[in-house]
């Protein structure tokens, strides 16, 4: 009545390698290209700030995100905003944008014990807060 099966069922209960579905990664590596996202997304805010409001305070935490970035990316330079022309009316939303993106940094450079990155960011979170509440 029924004709039997010819072929494999392509519903095969046997476990198959890990290796052999995609590539895996540390739980450290996670970290470390979530850590460099979000402080590649501050380094480009403070840019953005550093067109609007040019300050020595600004320029040297940019050089301090960019020698983040460029450890965590196994010595790759990020790439930098050009000095575009940004409207004043954006400076507070920029400091806020900043900020959050700082605290984003601070929670996963706490969560893989990485203190440089740590301090950096919670020393930018306290920078932009002042401009914030001010």
């Amino acid at each position: 009545m029924y004709e039997p099966i010819r072929s494999k069922s392509v519903h095969s209960t046997v476990a198959r390698t890990p290796s052999s579905d995609f590539p895996h990664r540390s739980r450290e590596e996670e970290l470390d290209i979530q850590l460099a996202g979000h402080l590649a997304a501050l380094l480009a805010v403070t840019d953005e700030l550093r067109a609007l409001e040019p300050s020595d305070e600004l320029d040297v935490a940019a050089e301090r995100l960019a020698g983040q970035l460029t450890r965590l990316r196994g010595g790759a330079s990020p790439s930098r905003a050009s000095a575009a022309a940004a409207s004043t009316s954006r400076l507070d939303a920029l400091h806020l944008k900043a900020h959050a993106l700082a605290g984003r940094a601070l929670v996963v450079a706490a969560s893989r014990a990485d203190t440089a990155a740590a301090i950096l960011s919670a020393e930018r979170m306290d920078a932009h807060a002042v401009t914030v509440v001010a």
